[in-house]
């Protein structure tokens, strides 16, 4: 983690920041984001023992900053990212109101990505970057602002994997993979799948399902999609999706306990991906359970 490094103390701090969003209560561990109403004025933001990224939404806004002894004036556009590495405070002024979606990582979490990237050490190190224009970092960070203020969030392992995709954008991406397999061997793809099965009542992380497969996240990442067609968080809701409409069909536990039985946060975040994927509702499912020409109606729901 980079030393905290001072700056000139400055003049008073005049401008206010609103959180209007927060990741708080989404179950992200070890990552976050948040989105912030800043106001025109001078900000000043503390070193901090995390990564940080702040992403410009919006208008163009004409923007100053000085930070790790550089001082900047430009105008920040849309989708323009500020990287700003664990230990390094700095000043803002902004002269009118804009919006900042914020992301950050904890250290821990961005050197664990690091070192599975097999980068060397000189082609990995966190350095700030001011008004960075990079398109498939904006993709990422648009994808992570929309789970955000999503009504119903994805799987927490859905905000993990586009937090991992960012870190290996801002570190120089994936090394070259030469002869590497390119899918799962049958073996390994097959112990994924039982240990997530498994494991479906809990919170599931990329690190344990790539240690099953005894693959760094990022390779896992990639040769799992290759092997079963789609992204692992997409996997694991359809496999929750299949498992709560399996037990609503018997109709033997109440909606809030498969919910939790089968690891969505609550009953309403299971009904929204029951919706989303097989067209019907929990009760629904329920009903045609009771019902023998109704269960067989619905057999092929979502397929």
């Amino acid at each position: 983690m980079n030393a905290v490094t001072p700056i000139p103390a400055p003049a008073a701090h005049a401008g206010s920041r609103i959180v209007l969003r927060s990741s708080r209560a989404l179950g992200w561990q070890q990552f976050g984001a948040e989105l912030v109403s800043v106001s025109a004025g001078l900000h000043r933001l503390p070193a901090f023992a995390h990564h940080r990224v702040g992403v410009h939404v919006g208008a163009p806004v004409m923007a100053r900053c000085l930070c790790d002894a550089r001082r900047l004036s430009r105008i920040q556009a849309h989708g323009d990212a500020d990287v700003i590495p664990a230990g390094l405070e700095g000043q803002w002024t902004d002269d009118a109101a804009c919006t900042i979606f914020s992301v950050w990582f904890a250290d821990a979490f961005a050197q664990r990505t690091v070192e599975q990237l097999a980068l060397k050490s000189s082609d990995a190190q966190w350095r700030p970057r001011f008004q960075m224009r990079d398109p498939r970092f904006q993709h990422l960070a648009w994808a992570l602002q929309a789970e955000l203020e999503a009504d119903e969030a994805s799987d927490p392992l859905y905000a993990e994997s586009l937090c991992t995709a960012m870190i290996v954008r801002l570190v120089g991406g994936l090394p070259e993979s030469g002869n590497a397999r390119r899918t799962l061997a049958p073996r390994t793809a097959a112990r994924v799948i039982e240990f997530i099965d498994a494991h479906l009542d809990q919170r599931l992380t990329l690190d344990e399902l790539a240690a099953q497969a005894h693959l760094s996240v990022p390779h896992f990442k990639a040769l799992f999609r290759e092997t079963l067609g789609v992204p692992v968080h997409q996997y694991v809701v359809r496999r929750r999706v299949e498992r709560a409409k399996a037990l609503l069909l018997e109709g033997r536990l109440s909606a809030s306990r498969i919910a939790l039985d089968t690891g969505f946060a609550h009953q309403s975040h299971m009904a929204h991906w029951i919706g989303r994927l097989l067209g019907v509702t929990p009760r629904e499912l329920r009903g045609a359970g009771r019902d023998p020409g109704g269960s067989a109606q619905l057999r092929d729901a979502g397929q």
